[in-house]
């Protein structure tokens, strides 16, 4: 018999399917004050995305694609003007990532990275500390590569210590049942939260940052650009707080009930001993991942050096912007090599291409070309003002951006986070410049909020792996992911926003 999420998942997508189209059409023939023609009708598409981006009757992905060509079909806008978006460079940096994330993955770095932490002493066999050293773990590789990829990647692991912990149970004559053993609830909540959390930490981390910068750099290009070490200051903050509270917050609901697991130390030990030495291909996947990193991180530290208006910065700038510096680390893994006689490299054209996620990347350049189409056409200002009227006379920056905040958060966890932000992104941004407010706060503020969808198994891809093994009750998953989403929100990203990034970037 069909589950009840399933069908839940039919009906909204068929409400959608139908939904959409119908808004479009009441939409494109209602007459709209205040709004030029190409404005009015790009309306009308953009309410046919939102709700498919939601709803997802087709992939989303495709409705990134349907957009801007029903945009060229319709006459709103030319086709260069349409589709220049999918060359933007922001969609490269995001290339540049995903090419070594799959790199890491491939040659099995990863995998040494997770396993080198769990194997640190102080880990142990203490269950509090396994619990620990396996947030840790997801939260540092996410950081860099795919959550899900990493979701994905530890999953196994968990796995793997909760049935240590039951054949220790077994051997002491104490038969548990995992899927309604706390702690298992609890190990496979932390895998997921996670590398949820550790996507914040860098702008390639999660799609949201990378989307935001986009829309930054194309809708206020008076506002001071975001650098990569700029957003790793409050990155790490965030990620570390986020960290503490849902560590907190789910060992006191999911405690182990005993002092140690035997045969913990032993499975993580034997785990580590069949990575074997490090290869040749992990070597070299280190070296490109690391020269990115340092031409990542190389303009902060000659802006403070030399000035950020000196020569130097200025070639620098010229010659090594961002997406520049993660397309150079991910080429290098076709040219460091691994064997010259057979002439094989770090990374095959065929695991390269496949590690792109062109889905990803259709979306992030779908959703910039309806935004760029949204400013130019004044759609965006519009629908800015429309808010500022709403929310009354002249509320707060603090107020609108928490405002914004909780959209984010509340559409992450019913639809796609990519796909919420690509909707939220030009429209808090031209609300906030219509009240006169700088867009930074915002933007970093639904950025951080999007990675916050705990509550549900479809928030998220890592929510749904860890669901998908039966020690998760979904009463669970939404009490625990609720508290944290509400406290992440008022004591974190609200205060970071306002205070850290504000002065990282020396806006008022």
């Amino acid at each position: 018999m069909e589950s009840k999420e399933n069908r839940t998942e039919r009906l909204r997508k068929l409400v959608g399917a139908v939904m959409g189209p119908l808004c479009a059409i009441v939409l494109w023939f209602m007459p709209i004050g205040g709004l030029s023609d190409e404005a009015h009708h790009l309306l009308a598409v953009m309410s046919l995305v939102a709700i498919w981006w939601i709803t997802e009757p087709v992939p989303i992905p495709v409705t990134s694609l349907l957009g801007p060509t029903l945009c060229v079909v319709l006459g709103i806008a030319p086709i260069g003007d349409a589709y220049k978006q999918f060359a933007n460079p922001m969609i490269f940096l995001f290339m540049g990532g995903f090419m070594l994330a799959k790199g890491m993955m491939v040659n099995g770095l990863d995998k040494r990275i997770a396993y080198g932490i769990m194997s640190m002493k102080w880990v142990g066999d203490s269950p509090k500390r396994i619990f620990l050293a396996i947030g840790l773990a997801c939260m540092l590789c996410s950081g860099w590569i795919s959550n899900t990829a990493t979701a994905a990647m530890m999953f196994p692991i968990a796995l793997g210590l909760l049935e240590a912990i039951k054949d220790m149970m077994a051997a002491n004559g104490k038969t548990i049942d995992l899927s309604n053993y706390k702690y298992a609830t609890g190990l496979m909540l932390m895998t997921a939260y996670a590398c949820s959390i550790g996507g914040v930490m860098t702008p390639i981390g999660t799609p949201p940052n990378i989307i935001m910068i986009g829309f930054l750099n194309q809708m206020a290009p008076d506002a001071p650009e975001v650098s990569f070490f700029q957003w790793m200051i409050w990155g790490i903050v965030a990620m570390v707080l986020y960290f503490i509270i849902a560590y907190v917050v789910l060992w006191k609901m999911f405690p182990a009930d005993v002092d140690r697991i035997k045969g913990a130390k032993e499975f993580i030990r034997k785990s580590v001993d069949s990575l074997g030495e490090w290869t040749r291909a992990q070597k070299n996947t280190m070296i490109a991942f690391s020269v990115a990193v340092v031409l990542w991180v190389a303009p902060s530290v000659l802006s403070i050096i030399h000035g950020p208006d000196s020569d130097i910065m200025k070639f620098y700038d010229s010659h090594f912007p961002e997406a520049i510096a993660a397309v150079i680390g991910g080429l290098l893994l076709f040219f460091l090599p691994v064997d010259l006689k057979t002439g094989k490299m770090t990374m095959s054209w065929k695991d390269g291409v496949e590690g792109i996620e062109w889905g990803t990347l259709l979306l992030f350049g779908g959703g910039l070309a309806m935004g760029s189409m949204m400013s130019s056409t004044g759609l965006a200002e519009w629908v800015g003002n429309g808010i500022k009227d709403l929310l009354g006379g002249s509320p707060s920056e603090v107020f609108v951006v928490g405002v914004f905040c909780i959209l984010a958060l509340v559409l992450s966890e019913l639809t796609s986070h990519t796909a919420s932000t690509n909707l939220l992104a030009p429209i808090a941004i031209g609300t906030v410049m219509s009240m006169g407010f700088n867009p930074i706060p915002v933007a970093i503020g639904i950025a951080l909020s999007s990675s916050l969808g705990f509550m549900m198994p479809v928030s998220t891809p890592p929510n749904a792996i860890v669901y998908s093994s039966g020690y998760v009750p979904i009463t669970k998953m939404i009490k625990s992911g609720a508290i944290i989403d509400v406290v992440g929100i008022l004591f974190v990203t609200i205060p970071v926003i306002m205070l850290l990034v504000k002065w990282v970037m020396g806006v008022s």
